[in-house]
């Protein structure tokens, strides 16, 4: 049946062609955006996902911001420790030179004097955007931002980079430490080859006493007295003193001690009694004919003094004597493995910064080339897909045109 009310295959051909308009409309969008997925309206899900990666990739960028700020801060103080690590070498060609009985000490006093000031020009220049790691104004780790690490359960957290200042600051000043006022009269913070401390050990002709740090804690306090002055030999009676602080370990207690007989042995030319320490001992050796007298004194409640810079110690170099210039080798020494420590230190740390950096790089070019492939559109397909529309839309308005003619042939019908 024909009506010229309702036109059938006129309704069919203008829905064929609306839903190829719409398709058209999808593909030209697709091509002028570059992207399939661009709205949440075209694929909810995707476009959720490749958003939350976005974000992250926008964090990501952020975070190599953060990181090469970390790897020029910590690469500005590693310059520096390697530039006072050099310096401390020559102090240290200068103390050996001063060694010799006819040489003028003054002058090489007068060099020592100029390469220290050197340092401190160093340390005190070695500062990033207003952050020095090496002048000692903190004793606190500086955190770099590494990573932006997100869960399966969508919960994200920070993860940082820490790096440990160190104190190759000059500066004298410090605070003495408290030695504590309850005294301990047994072996349990120091023990004096078996002798309770408080008492004297008498150590034979060739004999070694061996003294070992039987416990630490922060205000521990150790004292080791020697005394020849029963048998009229060099020495007279000298003690030795220090105070634990949180830090410190067994180790670390007894190569304070140890260090300190050494360097007044150095410095007084003293060579009837000799010291060395193996892990948390000191052992004493007495080389003379007459016995030594070695007292432990310990307590607790006492207070660890401030240290007066890393390189506090330069302060002490005095050549101008031939003891001084004996002690002072001591002294560089300990002083360069203080500076070339911080400097492996650092150069481990920027190269652990750089090594993230590369990675943090890597991972946001993987995941921009994932979201790309979740949301960019085949630009190859898009385009075969176009032509194929725009000539669907063609035939779809000649059909529309046929149909619309078809009541038009019902006049003949009434001729």
């Amino acid at each position: 049946m024909s009506s010229i009310l309702t036109n059938n295959s006129s309704m069919v051909a203008l829905e064929t062609l609306r839903n190829i308009n719409r398709n058209l409309e999808t593909v030209q969008n697709e091509i002028a955006t570059g992207k399939k997925v661009s709205t949440a309206k075209d694929n909810a899900a995707i476009w959720a996902v490749s958003t939350v990666m976005s974000t992250d990739v926008a964090s990501f960028k952020a975070i190599t911001d953060s990181l090469n700020l970390g790897s020029s801060t910590v690469g500005t103080a590693r310059s520096a420790a390697e530039k006072v690590t050099e310096t401390l070498q020559d102090i240290k060609t200068l103390i050996v030179q001063a060694q010799g009985e006819n040489v003028d000490r003054a002058k090489y006093q007068t060099d020592i004097a100029e390469k220290i000031s050197l340092i401190e020009g160093y340390v005190s220049a070695a500062q990033f955007n207003g952050l020095n790691l090496i002048n000692g104004s903190s004793t606190a780790d500086v955190n770099v931002l590494a990573s932006l690490d997100r869960s399966s359960s969508g919960s994200v957290s920070t993860s940082y980079i820490s790096v440990a200042r160190k104190d190759l600051s000059v500066s004298n000043t410090g605070s003495a430490a408290t030695f504590g006022a309850t005294a301990v009269t047994n072996t349990s913070i120091l023990n004096n080859g078996g002798t309770a401390a408080g008492t004297a050990a008498s150590v034979g002709a060739a004999a070694t006493q061996t003294i070992s740090v039987a416990s630490v804690a922060d205000g521990n306090s150790y004292r080791l007295t020697l005394s020849d002055t029963a048998t009229n030999n060099t020495m007279g009676q000298r003690s030795f003193e220090y105070v634990a602080s949180a830090s410190d370990s067994a180790e670390s207690v007894a190569a304070s001690l140890a260090n300190q007989i050494s360097t007044f042995f150095a410095a007084t030319g003293e060579t009837n009694y000799s010291v060395v320490r193996s892990g948390d001992e000191i052992q004493i050796t007495n080389n003379s004919a007459a016995a030594l007298s070695v007292t432990a004194v310990t307590a607790t409640g006492g207070t660890a003094g401030v240290s007066a810079g890393g390189l506090g110690n330069l302060n002490t170099i005095d050549v101008t004597t031939s003891a001084g210039a004996t002690a002072a080798l001591t002294t560089i020494e300990t002083l360069l493995n203080t500076a070339i420590d911080a400097a492996a230190a650092f150069g481990s740390s920027q190269n652990r910064i750089t090594g993230q950096s590369e990675f943090v790089q890597t991972l946001i070019d993987s995941m921009t080339t994932g979201i790309g492939s979740l949301t960019d559109t085949d630009m190859e397909a898009a385009s075969a897909k176009l032509q194929a529309l725009q000539v669907q839309q063609q035939l779809g308005v000649q059909a529309l045109s046929i149909a619309n003619q078809a009541p038009q042939t019902l006049l003949s019908l009434f001729r």
